[in-house]
């Protein structure tokens, strides 16, 4: 759903819930102005991240609105974290839990898969996106599904499985309202929870008009959404499966967990008999105790509710009916193996660090041109692949906010900083950085040739002519200006003072 969407569906002559989306501020957009797409995608090119957050911040009213949007999440959440005294000692154990399940995975997933299996589950393992395709579409066939319906889930978009179910001629229908309007506009959601939320409401009633059928004039929350349920509705209860994702695996009774604020995954586990749930390895916790830590967590931090309308428990198989779970690799084993970038894995995916993300919320999360956008994407994108987004972790200021936020307490931008040595080690810097790096290698590696070239710096930004300074080069010099040089630098100053009076007090 759009956070505009959501907003604006709640009554204004209701009484108001203090939290979550009740008490938005509903955003109105003054003009109808385009929706910038997002990053240009070339192959194995690296994703030029900088050239679509120039286009996404020259749209002013997408711009402005989503960063409004994305802040007022952050504020929320900010007020339930001060409602809760324990709230550091709750991120303290699930980060512990996390990391405790993490070091001890192997363990885990056989004790799930145990479990799960005495429940009546069938559980599949696959080491790829292709394999986890493969698996689920072995298992439609012989249920000879011609339609399957699925609620919002990171890990399918990541192993690219709309696709490969529609090269299959089997159709697949979101359910969730914001991955459908994505859907229906052909594009990946931008956000792992509001995956719309980069829309205005005139951007979905264009969606809506060119693919059901609406007015493309009446851009009322109300209205747009009906006529999404009225045009989705039949195809839900005449698929013959369904898929969910799965928040939490709790590994002692066999069971996952998956949270909405729709019940769109009751919609989708329930309406047909065969429900498939596709589940990376990492989402693993031991037992319902934990399980308690992560719920009071999950809801606070990404929307700034309490709790998701629907924490729906899935045991087992209704009766007559069939229950599938797909436990996802993909890369995560070998993620795990890396020391300095592991506790990426123990992410919940919240979406918190987006949310307060200066970069993020004024560039779009279509921007990154990858699966996971944002600070959480920076350090997990490139384990994917390292050379299509080595431009990422540079997408970042490094103010740490997005670590201060996490209910998992990854330290993301360390993780940050440290992919930028890692790439640079690796040699995965575009050609002029490469240049300009080791220029200024060669400089701050001597004292002396450093010193020396300061006075000449000096005199250059003073002296030289606009175009010399402003060039494709300085990229600081794209959206700032330079400030000015100071008349005299640290060290002419130290040996002017301070040197002086400390040779006059030995004497």
């Amino acid at each position: 759903m759009t956070a505009e969407l959501h907003e604006e569906l709640t009554d204004p002559n209701a009484d108001q819930l203090d939290h979550g989306a009740a008490s938005s501020r509903p955003l109105k957009s003054r003009i109808s102005e385009p929706q910038p797409r997002g990053a240009k995608v070339h192959g194995n090119r690296p994703i030029d991240q900088s050239e679509a957050a120039n286009r996404f911040i020259a749209a002013t009213e997408h711009e402005a609105m989503h960063d409004a949007r994305l802040w007022d999440l952050r504020q929320k959440r900010d007020k339930e974290m001060h409602g809760i005294e324990e709230w550091e000692e709750l991120r303290d154990l699930a980060s512990g839990i996390k990391e405790h399940t993490l070091s001890k995975l192997d363990y885990y997933l056989e004790l799930f898969e145990k479990n799960a299996t005495a429940n009546g589950i069938k559980v599949h393992w696959a080491k790829d996106g292709a394999e986890h395709n493969a698996i689920v579409l072995d298992i439609l066939r012989k249920k000879g599904v011609e339609r399957l319906i699925k609620s919002k889930s990171m890990l399918t978009e990541e192993c690219g499985f709309r696709h490969f179910m529609a090269e299959n001629n089997v159709e697949v229908i979101e359910t969730d309202l914001g991955e459908r309007i994505q859907q229906l506009d052909d594009e990946a959601p931008s956000h792992v929870v509001v995956p719309a939320v980069h829309k205005l409401r005139t951007d979905v009633a264009g969606v809506f008009a060119k693919t059901i059928g609406s007015d493309p004039d009446n851009a009322d929350a109300h209205y747009l959404t009906e006529c999404q349920r009225e045009a989705t509705r039949p195809l839900i209860l005449s698929a013959q499966a369904g898929m969910t994702g799965g928040n939490f695996v709790v590994a002692e009774t066999g069971t996952f967990v998956v949270c909405t604020n729709e019940g769109n995954a009751d919609l989708s586990a329930n309406t047909p008999s065969l429900h498939i749930a596709s589940i990376g390895i990492e989402k693993l916790i031991p037992g319902l105790d934990d399980l308690a830590v992560f719920v009071r967590l999950l809801s606070r931090s990404a929307l700034g509710s309490p709790i998701t309308q629907y924490t729906s428990h899935f045991r087992g198989p209704r009766e007559g009916g069939e229950m599938h779970v797909v436990l996802v690799d993909n890369g995560r084993s070998e993620r795990l193996g890396m020391e300095k970038f592991w506790r990426g894995l123990k992410c919940i995916r919240c979406g918190a660090c987006m949310n307060t993300c200066p970069v993020f919320r004024r560039s779009g999360g279509l921007s990154y041109g990858a699966t996971y956008a944002g600070p959480i994407g920076l350090i997990i994108d490139p384990t994917f692949n390292v050379h299509k987004y080595r431009n990422l972790p540079y997408s970042s200021t490094l103010n740490g906010s997005c670590t201060n936020v996490c209910p998992v307490k990854i330290n993301i931008h360390e993780q940050i900083a440290d992919w930028r040595k890692t790439l640079a080690g690796e040699g995965e810097i575009s050609p002029v950085k490469k240049v300009m790096m080791k220029a200024a290698g060669e400089v701050l590696a001597s004292p002396v040739v450093y010193r020396a070239s300061l006075p000449l710096g000096r005199s250059a930004l003073r002296h030289l002519p606009h175009f010399m300074l402003y060039n494709k080069l300085n990229t600081w010099g794209r959206k700032r200006d330079i400030p000015e040089t100071p008349k005299q630098t640290f060290n002419e100053w130290y040996r002017k003072n301070r040197k002086q009076q400390a040779e006059g007090g030995k004497s």
